[in-house]
């Protein structure tokens, strides 16, 4: 491997893992905002997160892959549903973690890798190998036992995983740049997002102005950090193999089981344990794969 290669897959490590690190402390970012209804934070995040990219685009001159888009029709309905998928995660990720439940939005992170290939599965008529099968396998029973010993389904671990998988999905089927494509569909949600800004404070319910300056600036501030991780992660993937960025993507669960358990006190008991336990090997299983494909791929590589 060239010494430039060596280089260029360094930067793509820093950048990737800095992005996942990010993702995963999100929780220590949206609970001093407990106060304000989910739905009001993610206007919020719509709404700054367009003016935020509006100005990276500016500044970057990446405005013609974005007029390029807004040119095919087929595009703008794709992102169109991409947008409201995306939107229906963030709403439900933050409402999880402010209502306490960031033990189940890691979970449902940890088996969005799973679902992507189920997705590939039924969707694309993507063929698995028997490890990918047997790897499906095992997390659906880590989320039947879930299901039984919780007495209820784990609907927040399941919507989060499927909402980002058929955003992926959606955003395969209409690649566009990561910043052009952010902005896109904070474009698109931007107008029913500020009007219902105007709304809540209409009625006197909006939280924006009537908090204290660190709220005030956290709600100001979710355009920058919904917008940096992402261009770190797109500056990092494309520096490396899918199956070294599909190793490093469960830093951010991680961490965000880590801060359930041990910050917010989250119940993390054996029946818990076991469902997350089998998961885990199901993630191993799959994570094993890309590391033997990887592998051989580095040694086909002239020195």
């Amino acid at each position: 491997m060239s010494s430039s290669s060596s280089a260029g897959d360094s930067r793509g490590v820093l950048y990737t893992v800095g992005a996942f690190i990010c993702w995963g402390l999100f929780p220590l970012y949206w609970k001093p905002l407990h106060e304000v209804p989910a739905l009001q934070i993610l206007c919020h995040r719509i709404v700054w997160s367009a003016l935020f990219v509006a100005l990276v685009l500016t500044a970057l001159r990446q405005w013609g892959d974005l007029r390029a888009a807004l040119r095919q029709p087929r595009q703008l309905g794709i992102f169109a549903l991409s947008s409201t998928v995306l939107s229906l995660n963030w709403l439900i990720y933050i409402w999880a973690v402010n209502a306490g439940h960031v033990v189940e939005a890691s979970l449902g992170y940890f088996i969005n890798p799973l679902v992507n290939v189920l997705l590939g599965r039924l969707v694309l008529s993507e063929r698995l190998s028997r490890p990918q099968k047997l790897a499906v396998g095992l997390a659906a029973a880590g989320v039947a036992w879930l299901t039984f010993s919780a007495g209820a389904l784990p609907w927040i671990a399941l919507s989060l995983a499927a909402t980002f998988g058929l955003y992926g999905l959606l955003r395969k089927m209409a690649p566009l740049p990561s910043l052009p494509g952010l902005a896109l569909e904070t474009f698109l949600m931007s107008p029913l997002a500020l009007a219902a800004l105007l709304w809540f404070e209409w009625n006197g319910q909006g939280a924006f102005g009537h908090a204290d300056a660190l709220r005030n600036g956290l709600l100001i501030g979710a355009g920058v950090v919904t917008a940096v991780p992402l261009l770190m992660f797109a500056a990092g993937a494309r520096r490396l193999k899918l199956a070294t960025v599909g190793l490093i993507q469960y830093i951010g669960p991680s961490i965000q089981l880590a801060l359930g358990v041990m910050l917010y006190g989250e119940p993390f008991g054996a029946d818990r344990a076991l469902g997350f336990a089998l998961i885990w090997s199901a993630l191993a299983l799959y994570s094993a794969v890309g590391a033997r494909e990887l592998w051989r791929g580095r040694r086909r590589q002239p020195a």
